[in-house]
C-alpha cells in the first residue's frame, strides 16, 4: 500500500479535501492518506518549533525570525521519522490537485536517491501569496512541496525529530543534509506551479496552486481553477447525497 502524507492547515481545509479526493478518485492501487496536523504532532512529541506574529500579523519562526505561511512549513520534514525510517512515502502540500494515478509516481522511485522531487528554478517576483502571507525566496524553492521520500536511505537518518525542530527552515527546504547526488529528479508534470510554469496542451499530473487556491481573492481565474472547482463540487454533491440518504433512513426508523 502506498502512503501519502499531506500538509494540513485549518485555513485550507477545503484544499486538503480536494487534494485527498483527487488522489482517491484516480488511484488504481490501495493508498493510505495521512494529514500532517500540527496539533496532533505536538501532542505526540514530534513537533516543538515555536513561532510568533510580527507587527504586520505575519507568522515568523522563533529560531531564525524568517516568515512562513502554513502549519506544515516544517512538519513535512518529519516524514521519515513518522514512517520509522522505512519505505517510500509521498509528501505534498494540500494545495495540489492530482489528475493522474499516484501509482505512476511511486513507480519512479529509485533507491539510489534519498528524496526525489521536481527541481524547480522558482524565483517569485511578488511579495505576497495565498491570503496575504509574505512570499519568501530561498534556495531550491518549492522543491519540498512534493517529495517522494526514500525513508530508509541512510542519509535520511540524519533528519531526526530534534533536527527538524532545531535547524533553520532554509536549511531544511534546501535539503542541505543531502549531497546533490542524493536528490533525484521527478518529471515537472507532477508539480506544475500554477501562474509560473507554462501551460501545455496536456493537463499536468499534479497541479500546484502555490500562490493561492481558486477560492482565494485574485486566483478565481487562474489556470486549471475550473478543474479544481469541479473536484470540489463533486465532493459536495456526494456529501449532500450521503446526508440526504442518512436523513431518509433515520426518518424511516421513526
Amino acid at each position: 500500500m502506498n502512503t501519502v502524507m499531506i500538509g494540513y492547515d485549518e485555513r485550507e481545509s477545503e484544499a486538503y479535501r480536494v487534494c485527498y479526493d483527487s488522489i482517491m478518485r484516480h488511484c488504481s492501487t490501495p493508498v493510505r492518506v495521512v494529514p500532517l496536523v500540527e496539533y496532533y504532532l505536538r501532542q505526540a512529541g514530534f513537533y516543538a518549533r515555536r513561532w510568533y506574529r510580527d507587527a504586520d500579523g505575519q507568522r515568523r519562526d522563533t529560531l531564525d525570525g524568517k516568515p512562513f505561511s502554513t502549519d506544515f512549513a516544517f512538519s513535512r520534514f518529519l516524514v521519515p521519522a513518522l514512517s520509522l525510517y522505512q519505505g517510500w512515502v509521498l509528501f505534498c502540500d494540500c494545495d495540489f490537485l492530482f489528475t493522474a494515478d499516484l501509482a505512476e509516481l511511486f513507480s519512479l522511485a529509485n533507491h539510489r536517491y534519498a528524496v526525489m522531487c521536481v527541481k524547480h528554478d522558482h524565483v517569485p517576483a511578488e511579495d505576497e501569496k495565498m491570503d496575504g502571507e509574505q512570499q519568501t525566496r530561498y534556495r531550491r524553492k518549492n522543491w519540498s512541496s512534493l517529495v517522494l521520500w526514500n525513508c530508509a536511505h541512510d542519509a535520511n537518518a540524519h533528519l531526526s525529530v530534534e533536527c527538524v525542530n532545531k535547524m533553520p527552515g532554509q536549511w531544511l527546504h534546501a535539503f542541505d543534509w543531502l549531497s546533490d547526488e542524493q536528490i533525484g529528479a521527478l518529471p515537472p508534470t507532477w508539480n506544475h506551479l500554477v501562474g509560473y510554469d507554462k501551460v501545455s496542451r496536456e493537463t499536468p499530473c499534479g497541479i500546484h496552486f502555490t500562490s493561492g487556491i481558486p477560492t482565494m481573492a485574485g486566483h478565481e481565474d487562474d489556470s486549471y481553477a475550473e478543474l479544481w472547482r469541479q473536484e470540489r463540487d463533486r465532493h459536495r454533491l456526494l456529501r449532500e447525497r450521503f446526508v440526504r440518504k442518512i436523513s431518509l433512513e433515520e426518518g424511516a426508523l421513526l
